[in-house]
């Protein structure tokens, strides 16, 4: 269990704080409310490229590493369409300085020509690199948009087009800056052994006097239920086809999340899974398989994908992952595989209550899903699950109707 305690600062800064008595070190994590999905369609990669942008430097620290460095400190971020997440650890004793670099970027961050230019350019070399140039680049690109019309799902975090990027002036950056980087779109979460009213104390020192706008965010569109079934057929230059099927399925909070989770296990989880079994190592049919979540927090995608090997005929590659849903649909799982999936739920997140980063990390995630509770109750709610439950999951959910299939094919050569 991560035991924590909560306030709300007058800025409407969330605090959250676990005491760790038996770490030397502290973690900071700062979450801003802000994704791909806060995006304008014409303005997309926004929240990436700020990613990148936090790290320039604010008007009194030029270069945001060096001082964490001088604190013996580690940082780093991430962005995915949800929020964006920066996160900092270094010795107890220095964790004043990671308060004190984290609210002088959330006030003070330098937004200039020259920072925007650099930064501009790298993310559009990552984007050319990481979906245009490399093989099977755009292919996660390709699904999302066949299965969200309405959602800012439907475009990844780094953007639709590097041309966003390119064309975004200094002013559209610094706007986007105003609008979500301030202290009611923000969740502090500190894990470190430190007295929880002590570690309040510090945040409101070096936070409380940040003002907040109250600008109110655009509500998110939702997508409307699919209701006919998908098809895209690519040809590309790559080495092997790939056969996927997406099927949408319930957000974050719902029972739904925790059923595909745990049928995304069951199908392709590890080397002894049934998919792996069967569809690789029995049959041959591909060379690898998995099924994953998106895990979003509107509703999010359950995804099914193989690649196929040379010899392997495309309908009858399709026809066998279908197999192994309608299976899930029947009800055909087995007590030791209900069980083994169940424990290695429980054991990971038995890990997670270990490390400080992770705590911290967690903590301002199920925040900001708007359950902090979830946090101490999932290993719970896994458990429960029952064969039935996975079996009515799997035939509301793997439908045509519902499907979404998105043929890679390689080209002959």
């Amino acid at each position: 269990m991560i035991r924590y305690k909560r306030t709300t600062l007058a800025n409407g800064l969330v605090v959250l704080v676990n005491r760790d008595r038996a770490s030397k070190l502290a973690a900071v994590n700062i979450l801003y409310r802000v994704g791909a999905r806060n995006e304008d369609p014409d303005k997309t990669g926004f929240a990436h490229l700020f990613e990148h942008l936090m790290f320039r430097g604010t008007h009194q620290v030029p270069d945001f590493d060096v001082p964490v460095q001088m604190a013996c400190g580690e940082n780093n971020a991430f962005t995915n369409n949800d929020y964006t997440d920066f996160y900092i650890t270094l010795p107890k004793e220095n964790i004043a300085t990671a308060l004190w670099l984290e609210s002088d970027r959330m006030r003070n961050l330098n937004i200039n020509e020259e920072a925007c230019a650099i930064e501009k350019q790298v993310v559009i070399e990552e984007f050319k690199q990481r979906y245009l140039n490399q093989p099977y680049g755009d292919e996660l690109m390709l699904l999302r948009d066949l299965c969200y019309k309405h959602h800012p799902y439907r475009w990844a975090t780094i953007g639709i087009s590097p041309e966003h990027i390119a064309s975004a002036t200094t002013d559209d950056v610094r706007s986007f800056y105003d609008r979500h980087y301030r202290p009611s779109r923000a969740i502090l979460a500190i894990s470190a052994d430190i007295d929880e009213d002590e570690a309040i104390r510090l945040v409101e020192e070096y936070f409380g006097y940040i003002e907040d706008s109250g600008e109110k965010i655009a509500p998110i569109p939702q997508e409307p239920p699919q209701s006919e079934p998908r098809r895209l057929e690519v040809e590309r230059d790559v080495p092997a086809t790939d056969i996927t099927i997406a099927f949408h399925m319930g957000d974050r909070l719902s029972r739904d999340f925790y059923l595909g989770d745990l049928a995304s296990d069951l199908l392709a989880g590890g080397e002894s899974s049934r998919m792996v079994n069967r569809l690789v190592k029995e049959r041959g049919l591909f060379s690898s398989v998995n099924a994953y979540i998106t895990g979003s927090l509107d509703a999010g995608l359950f995804v099914i994908k193989g690649r196929l090997m040379p010899s392997t005929d495309e309908a009858q590659a399709e026809e066998a992952l279908w197999e192994e849903l309608y299976d899930l649909c029947r009800g055909n799982v087995s007590d030791y595989e209900l069980a083994k999936v169940k424990n290695k739920f429980e054991a990971n997140m038995l890990m997670g209550e270990i490390n400080i980063m992770n705590k911290a990390l967690n903590l301002s995630f199920y925040e900001l899903t708007g359950d902090i509770t979830q946090i101490n109750r999932e290993a719970e709610i896994y458990c429960s699950i029952t064969r039935e439950e996975l079996s009515n999951f799997a035939t509301r959910c793997f439908t045509h109707n519902n499907s979404s299939t998105l043929i890679y094919r390689a080209k002959e050569r």
